[in-house]
């Protein structure tokens, strides 16, 4: 009776805090709703600086500001396809958070992954993206990002990738950049 109650009292101690529920969030803009699975247990940093923008509700009145469409990228070899958004006034942006590659948590920049934008390993603030089609040149060792880490990515669109597709279409634009951008109304928890 003691051994199974020790064993049990084993189990309960030694399961992982980090074992989260996943997180829903919507995505409200002004041409329709996407819906984004965050996932905290493997990439808890970025979801936890991704929420912290939606909890103070920074990113509403944002936008959508940038397509990058097969099309629109002359000087890089590389090509990719996202839409990028979450341009927050850069007066009430938190600090950069550490950069949680994708070989440390394994999620990968597939059709509809949802990212953190950087330039440097620990420059990432609130811009993200979402991924149109598999992006393994994102990744970590793509060739996208010349320092071989890629992007961090944190959860995927689990509803309204058509929505994405659409605003990546938009036009018109100036190079990769919309005039105007798509409005974000609002970004909360589901």
């Amino acid at each position: 009776m003691k051994r199974s109650f020790f064993i049990l009292l084993f189990f309960i101690c030694s399961t992982p805090l980090r074992a989260q529920k996943n997180i829903s969030c919507l995505i409200k803009t002004e041409l329709g709703d996407i819906t984004v699975e965050l996932y905290p247990a493997k990439a808890p940093l970025t979801v936890a600086n991704f929420l912290k923008y939606v909890d103070a509700r920074l990113y509403d009145s944002s936008s959508f500001f940038r397509a990058v469409t097969l099309n629109n990228q002359p000087k890089d070899s590389i090509k990719i396809e996202v839409i990028q958004g979450g341009n927050v006034d850069s007066a009430r942006e938190f600090s950069a958070i550490p950069l949680e590659t994708t070989k440390q948590t394994g999620l990968l920049h597939k059709n509809g992954s949802i990212s953190m934008a950087r330039g440097k390993p620990v420059t990432a603030t609130s811009s993200f993206f979402i991924c149109i089609n598999d992006q393994p040149s994102l990744d970590f060792g793509g060739r996208r990002n010349k320092d071989g880490q890629g992007f961090a990515a944190f959860g995927k669109v689990i509803k309204g990738m058509d929505v994405v597709k659409k605003i990546q279409q938009l036009y018109p634009r100036q190079g990769q950049y919309f005039k105007p951008p798509v409005y974000i109304l609002s970004i909360t928890r589901k």
